[in-house]
């Protein structure tokens, strides 16, 4: 699971809830299994979930029809990249009656009478409705991205989509490490080779 995905699931399951997780990516299905957390389509848990959240940075992740089959009084809100993960716009012209009850929480009737809460409009919701991320999670991600300057000054690639290399991951780590009073092994000559038997 990426690092936003993991951060909330282990947050919430800190918090005593159970914690399902959706997965496209079979690696980060995988992982989620192997941390003891259920893995499951959306579809099959719409109408079980009571607080729904996105963490991709995709489109279209929950979309009118889904909250429509949610159950009656389930919060839905968003942490990833964007603010067109959840089908607001559909929403908001649909047959659903919005009610706003305070500034970044507003209740959505259907006409069978099941209502929905949306928070932050779909917008990202640690900016919404709480003060942003952790000083140390903006330290990690402004490491990363002037690291990624600095690469790509270096290198001059083309114009073009490309994957940075781990090791710049790596180091933003190595960085951040002694801030939480963690010490790291070094990869030596006698531990880097493989004995075989």
């Amino acid at each position: 699971m990426e690092m936003l995905v993991k951060g909330c699931a282990q947050s919430m399951k800190s918090y005593g809830c159970k914690v399902i997780v959706t997965e496209i990516d079979p690696i980060c299905a995988l992982q989620a299994a192997m941390e003891g957390f259920e893995v499951r389509t959306l579809e099959s848990v719409l109408d079980k979930g009571h607080l729904f959240v996105t963490t991709t940075g995709n489109k279209d992740i929950i979309t009118l029809e889904d909250m429509r089959k949610m159950r009656d009084q389930a919060i839905v809100c968003n942490i990833g990249h964007f603010d067109n993960e959840i089908q607001v716009d559909a929403l908001n012209d649909s047959d659903a009656t919005r009610e706003q009850i305070k500034p970044q929480y507003d209740r959505y009737t259907f006409p069978d009478g099941k209502e929905i809460f949306l928070l932050a409009e779909g917008r990202l919701v640690n900016l919404g409705c709480a003060t942003g991320h952790a000083s140390f999670v903006m330290s990690t991600s402004f490491a990363n991205q002037v690291l990624a300057q600095l690469f790509l000054a270096k290198e001059k690639p083309e114009v073009g989509l490309y994957n940075l290399p781990k090791e710049l991951d790596e180091e933003v780590a190595r960085l951040h490490l002694e801030h939480l009073d963690a010490d790291l092994n070094n990869l030596n000559e006698r531990s880097s080779k493989l004995y075989w038997c």
